[in-house]
């Protein structure tokens, strides 16, 4: 049972990547599904979700028009779609997958965790 972060890479900046978070083991149907990032120095922070039940999504403000979040039931799979990245988007992102209420309120669930991916923007 675990989640799979990929993806990640090195893009200059107004570049894109797609990231990706699997699921092995069980389904996602029931999970609100949250990206997390952590820069060098830094504390983890909440990015983005999609929740479980309609598929609603929620941004932090930084990303917003940039970054898109979406998830693939059939796959077990949610993406992160990033545009126009940005120098500061350098950071290790990680997905988390929760049944409680914790990532739509931009924390972190104990439920499961991706490995993380490294996504560095730079010329």
């Amino acid at each position: 049972v675990q989640l799979q972060a990929s993806g990640g890479g090195l893009v200059q900046p107004g570049g894109s990547l797609r990231l990706s978070c699997a699921a092995s083991g069980f389904s996602l149907d029931y999970y609100t599904i949250g990206w997390f990032r952590q820069a060098p120095g830094k504390e983890r922070d909440w990015v983005s979700c999609v929740s479980n039940s309609d598929g609603i999504t929620y941004y932090t403000d930084s990303v917003k028009g940039r970054l898109t979040i979406s998830r693939d039931n059939a796959k077990d799979a949610v993406y992160l779609q990033m545009d126009k990245l940005k120098p500061e988007d350098t950071a290790v992102y990680y997905c988390n997958a929760g049944r409680d209420l914790s990532i739509l309120r931009g924390h972190s669930s104990d439920g499961y965790w991706g490995q993380g991916t490294l996504v560095t923007v730079s010329s």
